[in-house]
């Protein structure tokens, strides 16, 4: 054999390890969790396949991974940015709006996508019987990668790996679905209180009975839907039924929810949040949209020193005459 044949088998050899090595290339969906995410889990003393329960929060564009631990309490693994999502505060309503829903939703084996147009998904499960009951419409609303979004929660490709991946360790360790609650923002007394003038404010005031139960107890609470309202936290006075989110709920009763304390002993551990990409800031956008609304204002409307042309250093609304006296009055005088 001459060189030149030498040469060509060569080749032929190292073409087929390049095609060798690469149809060994582990797909995304089945791609095992990071040393670095593992080496976490055993840190919180977590097992990759313990129960998880995901939170996600729309004004601060973040999504929360929380696992149960042997104790039998969900703690927090890590808060992950969301790249994008679309719409506005609020629930979604209909097919078409764009709006990325808001409430209490569930995730099967079923529901997840290894073969997601957008990197991985897994279909939140909107509509649910609540959203069903009020006559709201829409399909296929995902968290996924590609960090596009048209009324969906979108992660970047690396980031809802992860994700994807610890739900899947999640069902390999026996757990049937986990829970998603999806919020407007994080509903605290003050946030509540900022947003109470908000056209979904009632419906708001559902959702933050289950982050409130949640952030005492750091066990999920029960979510029953009837009457077209959620339902948090009750026993029904009859015993268990199968209910009609459409129609009136039976009587019930409201459970007392048990305070988490965490052993004296136990170490605090690092909450962990993943740095990253935000398309969305809700703060910039509102800022943005005064600036907007007010520059549509017609001029007879807008503050007498825009219309007299004066800077507000100029102006004498914003100076005190020496008498202490408001320059407004000085300047009407």
């Amino acid at each position: 054999m001459n060189s030149k044949q030498l040469y060509r088998v060569g080749l032929v050899i190292a073409a087929a390890t390049v095609a060798a090595s690469c149809s060994q290339e582990i797909p995304p969906h089945l791609r095992p969790l990071s040393k670095e995410a593992m080496h976490l889990l055993g840190t919180k003393g977590m097992s990759p396949r313990n129960d998880i329960f995901v939170r996600i929060f729309k004004t601060e564009s973040e999504l929360e991974v929380w696992k149960r631990r042997d104790d039998g309490y969900f703690h927090h693994f890590k808060t992950y940015p969301i790249c994008n999502w679309s719409g506005k505060l609020g629930p979604k309503f209909k097919q078409g709006d764009k709006q990325s829903p808001e409430g209490f939703y569930t995730v099967s084996r079923g529901q997840m996508n290894p073969k997601s147009s957008f990197h991985l998904s897994f279909n939140l499960g909107f509509p649910n019987a609540y959203d069903r009951a009020l006559g709201r419409t829409g399909d296929f609303l995902m968290v996924h990668g590609d960090c596009r979004s048209a009324g969906c929660y979108a992660m970047t490709d690396a980031l809802v790996e992860e994700i994807y991946a610890l739900a899947r360790e999640a069902f390999d360790g026996g757990q049937r679905k986990f829970q998603v609650h999806s919020f407007p923002f994080r509903m605290t007394a003050e946030n509540m209180k900022r947003h109470r003038r908000h056209g979904a404010y009632n419906f708001w005031r559902q959702l933050k009975e289950g982050y409130d139960y949640f952030e005492v107890a750091r066990k999920l609470p029960t979510i029953q839907m009837c009457g077209q309202r959620y339902l948090v936290n009750t026993r029904f006075v009859a015993g268990a039924r199968k209910l009609d989110a459409a129609a009136p709920c039976p009587p019930y009763i409201k459970l007392p929810v048990e305070r988490y304390t965490p052993p004296e002993n136990q170490e605090l551990a690092e909450h962990v949040v993943v740095p990253g990409r935000k398309v969305r800031n809700l703060a910039r956008e509102q800022s943005t949209s005064e600036k907007v609304r007010y520059a549509k204002r017609p001029l007879n409307t807008r503050p007498a020193e825009t219309r007299l042309g004066l800077t507000r250093a100029q102006s004498p609304w914003f100076r005190l005459g020496s008498d202490g006296r408001s320059a407004t009055s000085a300047f009407k005088q």
